[in-house]
């Protein structure tokens, strides 16, 4: 793992921020937003939106420069910063909205072909559920072939599926008309949006999961050819994707109205393709998120493998988690991630919850590692710690790690109360595997502070159980 031809280079790097930011997302969301929002409040929450993931990737870009004994990014910053528990929770936290969104990318997939093959319904049928099975272990098998491998497949995938989405955002823009644009710009014609605060505060949660990815570099830091290309590659990444997700929602509310994207099945982008230009268009943007989900699905198989194993290492997880085969992949951390994936896989078959579900779920899911690693970097600059005679440098960083904390803060409120409980029902089992980890070491299971963290989190599983149980939560 250590030879410099198993590292990964600055293309490489960027593909894998590119790839996981790019799946399923995109291609459903001028319907996801649609249903959520009008113009105006959609352009204000991509303002917000672009403002905070923007200090988010700084973050990330200076936490690299600053920490570079710190691999493997988001988990690593909570560690250090405030604690092994909270460290093990940022990391079991990240991975389950990794493999999460796995699944909700294999719902969307065969949803699609569904399109074609009706026997897929909306890709929770026996017959789609037996297929993403299928798909799930011939990407477990690719992926234990090698990471230097798997990322080369990524590489190519990811370019493959940027096209499509030009081709849309050419034609889009040539047809796109002021009038449809501007018709009801803070939907003063549909009140049951409600107000502009709560449209932006409905759609938050639909731009935190195509941004999901974003710290992907800094994920595979410790596998980066050269340490600057980590921090290159985050924010090289977060442009392109900004402008696609911005351009792809925007111009779609210029060809159709915002009533009419509502209505629309996912994938939205393939039927407002198809209303521009007839089938041809429908089947171009099919293939395109059939081989967008293919690349994320690989990249995100990599992401959670590489997570697990990196808090192997360090002993934050059991050290089976650690164990590579013959090819220095993580192979007991991707059999255990894609195990949860087919066992989610199998309760779709029976649960009512859609893709926007598993989505949501999974941004949910994210929100508390990006809070610690944005608390991390505010306390550095703080506290000064390895900013020894550049003060402009430091303030310069406390404004922007403020500004994503803030940016973090809000995505929680945003998220409601709902997805705080359904998190803290799936943090509270992570700790039998932190018990084993801290019995391997011989030491304490929580300091004082940490029993009281997880005294809350408990709290919460344990409302979230009887809310679950009495019909007030629902996936």
């Amino acid at each position: 793992m250590g030879e410099q031809g198993h590292k990964l280079g600055l293309g490489a790097l960027v593909a894998l921020v590119v790839g996981s930011m790019i799946g399923g997302g995109i291609f459903s969301l001028p319907q996801n937003m649609a249903a959520r929002a009008e113009v105006g409040a959609v352009l204000i929450g991509w303002s917000i939106t672009a403002v905070g993931m923007l200090a988010l990737a700084f973050v990330f870009q200076t936490l690299a420069n600053r920490k570079p004994t710190l691999d493997s990014g988001v988990y690593a910053y909570a560690k250090a910063g405030f604690g092994d528990y909270l460290g093990f929770c940022s990391a079991w936290g990240y991975w389950i909205s990794a493999w999460m969104g796995n699944v909700g990318y294999f719902v969307l997939l065969f949803s699609t072909l569904g399109f074609y093959v009706p026997l897929f319904g909306e890709g929770n049928t026996p017959l789609a559920i037996g297929c993403a099975s299928l798909l799930l272990w011939s990407v477990h098998l690719l992926v234990l072939r090698g990471i230097k491998e798997a990322a080369f497949i990524n590489l190519v995938t990811t370019v493959a599926k940027v096209l499509p989405l030009l081709i849309f955002i050419v034609i889009a823009a040539c047809a796109f008309r002021a009038e449809i644009f501007t018709r009801d710009v803070w939907g003063l014609e549909t009140p049951q949006l409600g107000s502009v605060l709560e449209q932006v505060r409905s759609m938050m949660l639909v731009t935190v999961f195509v941004f999901i990815g974003i710290e992907g570099a800094s994920v595979y830091s410790g596998r980066a050819r050269r340490r600057s290309d980590v921090g290159r590659a985050t924010l090289i990444g977060f442009l392109g994707v900004l402008a696609l997700l911005v351009l792809v929602n925007v111009l779609s509310l210029g060809v159709m109205s915002r009533g009419q994207l509502a209505g629309l099945p996912n994938p939205s982008l393939a039927s407002v393709l198809e209303h521009l230009v007839g089938p041809w268009g429908a089947l171009l943007i099919s293939v395109g998120l059939a081989v967008s989900l293919l690349g994320a699905l690989l990249s995100w198989a990599l992401l959670c493998a590489e997570i697990l194993f990196a808090t192997a290492r360090d002993g934050t997880m059991p050290r089976f988690l650690a164990k590579e085969n013959a090819n220095q992949v993580p192979a007991n951390a991707l059999w255990l991630t894609n195990g949860m994936i087919q066992g989610f896989l199998l309760i779709t078959l029976f649960s009512a919850g859609t893709y926007t579900s598993l989505i949501y779920l999974a941004s949910s899911m994210i929100l508390m590692p990006y809070f610690w690693s944005a608390a991390y970097a505010v306390k550095l600059a703080w506290c000064g710690e390895g900013y020894a005679g550049q003060s402009a440098a430091r303030r310069k960083d406390l404004m922007i790690s403020l500004l994503a904390l803030v940016y973090a803060l809000w995505l929680l409120y945003a998220g409601g109360a709902k997805y705080l409980l359904l998190s803290a029902l799936l943090y509270a089992p992570g700790a039998i595997l932190f018990a084993r980890a801290r019995r391997e070491q011989g030491r304490a299971l929580f300091s004082r502070w940490e029993t009281l963290i997880f005294a809350v989190v408990l709290l919460g599983a344990g409302v979230a159980a009887w809310a679950l149980s009495v019909g007030l939560l629902s996936l």
